[in-house]
């Protein structure tokens, strides 16, 4: 048995989501906890702090809470990082996994999310140069990257803050800023009443040093060929106004897995299973009801979890 923690919600079969590089299990709270466990699911969820490090290390941490569950194969929900961490293990260990769920994803690098990755890169630079001569006043504390996500290879510095160690962040309204525009859709953003909300969000994230936002990370490797060996059921959803996951890639995903079904959600932008969490959870539902239950239960025919 794994030493692996996670947190249970509910009774009932077993489905684990997997954060992106924010690494908070508590970003599905909210919204799809409380779905999948009026559905008659029990929903694992589970911190990692994995932000800054190859996908592997996260696709490890996810081996050991389904090992560590005791169920058995049951469904994985991924989003953006967590997304790519559950592609790699439907391909190291395609036991553990009944279905997968690949919210925000992708199977190779693309220009913007480079030059993007490029700029932070420059940032991140200039701000330590900037500290070390002691031009920037140190203010808050070392960023430990948990406000990214993107690709699977990649580091994932927080948007804004000086590398790890120097101390030192940009300002807060500025950093929260710059996760609204990219992170939500232009339907949200053309409300004001939910900017605020999203502001006042980010802005707490930012001087906490915690947050769910996303962002990408260096370039990747393309793995779509590798992706045809995967054999267990896959649904893709890509959100149709996402900039740092966009949708077509998550089309090629679903074209490269035999099999696989591909949906986009409109008027959503990376945070989309937040922007419009009922009909992201549709279709989490609807796919999950096409899954098959096998394995041990407990008395009242639910998968045993310990």
């Amino acid at each position: 048995m794994s030493g692996a923690a996670y947190t249970v919600h509910g009774t009932g079969r077993p489905v684990v989501l997997v954060a992106g590089a924010g690494g908070d299990g508590r970003i599905w709270a909210h919204h799809q906890v409380p779905a999948l466990t009026a559905a008659g699911h029990q929903a694992i969820t589970f911190d990692h702090d994995t932000a800054n490090s190859p996908v592997h290390e996260l696709t490890a941490r996810l081996r050991e809470v389904v090992s560590a569950i005791g169920s058995p194969p049951c469904p994985l929900v991924g989003h953006s990082l967590g997304a790519l961490a559950v592609q790699e293990l439907l391909l190291t260990d395609p036991r553990l996994a009944s279905g997968a769920v690949l919210a925000a994803t992708r199977g190779r690098s693309d220009a913007v999310g480079d030059a993007l990755y490029r700029a932070e890169a420059a940032l991140a630079e200039t701000a330590s140069a900037g500290y070390a001569s002691g031009e920037y006043a140190p203010s808050g504390s070392a960023s430990d990257g948990s406000a990214s996500d993107g690709p699977p290879t990649g580091g994932y510095a927080s948007y804004g803050s000086a590398p790890a160690g120097t101390g030192g962040r940009l300002p807060p309204e500025y950093e929260s800023f710059v996760r609204l525009v990219q992170n939500l859709s232009p339907r949200t953003l053309a409300d004001e009443g939910a900017v605020t909300e999203w502001l006042d969000l980010f802005e707490v994230a930012a001087l906490s040093g915690t947050s769910a936002t996303q962002r990408p990370g260096r370039p990747v490797s393309n793995r779509l060929a590798a992706y045809a060996r995967i054999t267990t059921p896959v649904l893709v959803v890509g959100f149709a106004d996402d900039v740092l996951a966009p949708a077509y890639l998550g089309r090629e995903v679903a074209a490269a897995v035999p099999g696989a079904r591909y949906a986009e959600l409109a008027d959503a932008g990376h945070l989309g299973f937040l922007e419009r969490p009922a009909a992201f959870n549709t279709l989490l539902l609807d796919f999950l009801a096409t899954l098959p239950t096998t394995g041990t239960t407990d008395a009242d025919g639910a998968p045993r979890v310990r």
